[in-house]
């Protein structure tokens, strides 16, 4: 497999660059495919590369995946260094390589995030990996206690070298997004004051890579943090961690904007639990990250495909009579979420291209058509015993529903 890309792409997105690949594109999508995303257009549909083994074969495939997608209007790509064991990373490099190559594409016109903080190496000797290799070097200040649920590491040191490796990896001058990946899973083991005072550590090394201009923004990758409710000991509070990162910043903006989080039909907390607390105000995720200028991007927005079979006939049908899979109702309902940049859903083949990007001919859901649905989902879901509680909020009340 490539090791390394075969020079060094330069630049990174930009507003302009974006707009450009948005007219390219849109007469071939319906009017509200593209979102905006603070100052740029991303498609409401992006690629996700998250893949457990990867050979030769599967390399190749996912880099023509990549390539394809980009091709048929998709302009976000989402990937994590432990992808794959850092081969999703290297894919989505030759893909960007072989577009720029040809001419098809300006790197300016593609939002190319990935992760860093999960161990991306294989789980059978990760602490004697991690030892060997962070710990035992004499100039090394990172401790075998630095790694939580022994897979989880954001000790600023260790966060320098996987963003490096990962720039080396995707062959880019600039990585556009840089999530720390599942911060949350160091509440199992520590404070959460000694929880804070890291992840400052952490946004002190995410400002100092976008002053370097190794990244332009970063943000938070999570899977349980934003969802789960104050009183779970993984609770991420993002009010709190936004002002964290202004402290850092100091006396500029900072570059703390996005966040990303699971979303779909089955799995509604970012939508309808209350989880976090602005101004005195209990709203879901959703609404505090509209509230504190954050961009929000939904993953496992199909519920990793086990939604096949099992939308009921009155809801697929309320979701659009032009979409023959669940796969594409379910990303349907999910990249209609009012807020939401963008859904991450996995195409490694033109099988899975042209199911998924189906969607892009056809208009998102209507705010009222999406609250009508919601409604039945949350009622089908009780039915099955498997509703949440908490699920109580109001979606007439989400303050950035009105301006969508």
């Amino acid at each position: 497999m490539k090791e390394n890309i075969r020079m060094t792409i330069p630049g990174r997105v930009t507003a302009s660059g974006t707009r450009r690949y948005r007219e390219k594109h849109q007469k071939y999508c319906a009017s509200n495919f593209f979102h905006a995303a603070g100052e740029l257009i991303t498609s409401s549909i992006g690629i996700g590369t998250l893949i457990n083994q990867m050979d030769e074969e599967i390399n190749e495939l996912m880099t023509q995946a990549i390539a394809e997608s980009v091709r048929r209007g998709v302009n976000l790509i989402d990937t994590s260094i432990s992808y794959g064991y850092q081969q999703a990373e290297r894919s989505i490099g030759e893909a960007i390589y072989r577009l720029l190559e040809s001419g098809e594409i300006s790197r300016d016109e593609l939002i190319i995030c990935t992760k860093g903080g999960v161990l991306p190496h294989p789980e059978n000797n990760l602490a004697d990996w991690f030892q060997h290799h962070y710990v035992e070097p004499s100039n090394s200040r990172i401790n075998m206690t630095d790694i939580a649920a022994s897979r989880y590491c954001i000790h600023p040191e260790y966060l320098q070298d996987q963003l490096n490796r990962s720039l080396t990896n995707l062959g880019l001058q600039t990585i556009d997004v840089y999530y720390i990946h599942n911060p949350e899973r160091q509440l199992l083991e520590i404070a959460p004051d000694i929880f804070y005072s890291k992840l400052r550590a952490a946004f002190e090394v995410m400002e100092d890579a976008v002053d370097a201009g190794k990244i332009a923004a970063y943000g938070l990758a999570t899977w349980e943090g934003f969802r789960v409710p104050p009183t779970s000991r993984e609770h991420l509070d993002l009010a709190k961690i936004k002002s964290i990162a202004q402290e850092v910043a100091g006396n500029k903006q900072d570059r703390f904007r996005f966040i990303q989080f699971p979303l779909n039909m089955v799995m509604l907390e970012a939508l309808l639990s209350s989880t976090q607390e602005i101004a005195g105000q209990k709203v879901p995720i959703l609404e505090a990250a509209y509230r504190l200028g954050m961009i929000p991007v939904a993953s496992n927005s199909i519920y990793q495909g086990q939604i096949a079979g099992k939308i009921p006939e009155h809801i697929a049908t309320a979701l659009s009579d032009k979409l023959w899979t669940d796969c594409q109702r379910a990303l349907q309902y999910t990249r209609s979420t009012p807020g939401i940049a963008t859904a991450l859903v996995g195409m490694k083949g033109i099988k899975h291209i042209e199911e998924n990007l189906a969607l892009k001919t056809i208009s998102s859901l209507e705010i009222n058509k999406f609250q009508e649905i919601t409604h039945a989902i949350v009622q089908v879901l009780k039915s099955m015993q498997i509703d949440d509680t908490s699920w109580t909020f109001d979606l007439s009340k989400l303050s950035y529903s009105k301006n969508n």
